[in-house]
């Protein structure tokens, strides 16, 4: 009678064990979960982290009133853009000035740019170069040249770093829309957050506004 009650105490003790076991176990991986999925989503904060949109934004553009299809102008086609979007996010603005003029007339201007492009050349920018540190986001705007950014453009990227940044491309042009713009900028700013840019016809930019708050509206600003 003894041996049954000692081996039924034993029994007893033993699934007591087991379940205050399990309920350990239960515990343990309950805290261990709730850790990786914190840690989870505090990865996917920090993946989808971007440069602020509501900082100071700066403009930068390159234009022409002369040398242009249809110029002389009052004020050059991209110029009338880039106003359009500093009326909009009041930014500052920076204009690409060359330090060997281009030409007055189209054909010369147009001859120049593709022999530029051709030589991979990099034109000299005759006005000092932006400090773009304070800066969260930077626009980038030209006529398109024989498909892409003139190369005094690629001057200005070569030589400023705005990686890290919002950067946001637009174009004008004679229906070539953006061009190779867009992944001119993403591939020279890896780092950066490149927004989906514009291109507006040059001859419809004095009539382009609603169409430019319209995109901005879009992009967030």
């Amino acid at each position: 009678m003894r041996k049954r009650i000692v081996v039924f105490v034993i029994a007893i003790v033993a699934v007591v064990a087991v379940l205050v076991g399990y309920n350990v176990f239960q515990r343990t991986q309950s805290k261990d979960s709730a850790r990786i999925s914190q840690v989870s989503r505090t990865n996917q904060g920090k993946s989808k982290q971007r440069p602020k949109k509501n900082g100071k934004v700066l403009i930068v553009y390159f234009s022409r009133k002369k040398g242009v299809s249809d110029g002389p102008l009052k004020i050059g086609h991209t110029k009338v853009v880039a106003d359009f979007i500093q009326q909009r996010t009041g930014a500052d603005e920076y204009e690409i000035k060359a330090a060997n003029p281009y030409p007055k007339s189209f054909k010369a201007t147009a001859d120049r740019a593709q022999q530029e492009q051709t030589d991979d050349a990099r034109p000299k920018i005759k006005n000092k170069l932006p400090n773009v540190k304070k800066y969260d986001t930077v626009f980038l705007g030209a006529p398109v040249w024989w498909s892409e950014y003139p190369m005094i453009v690629r001057t200005f990227m070569d030589a400023v770093d705005i990686n890290g940044k919002n950067v946001v491309p637009f174009t004008t042009h004679k229906g070539s829309g953006m061009g190779s713009a867009q992944n001119q900028v993403e591939k020279q700013y890896p780092d950066a957050n490149v927004l989906e840019g514009i291109g507006i016809e040059g001859e419809q930019a004095e009539n382009s506004q609603k169409e430019v708050d319209q995109w901005l509206s879009k992009i967030g600003y």
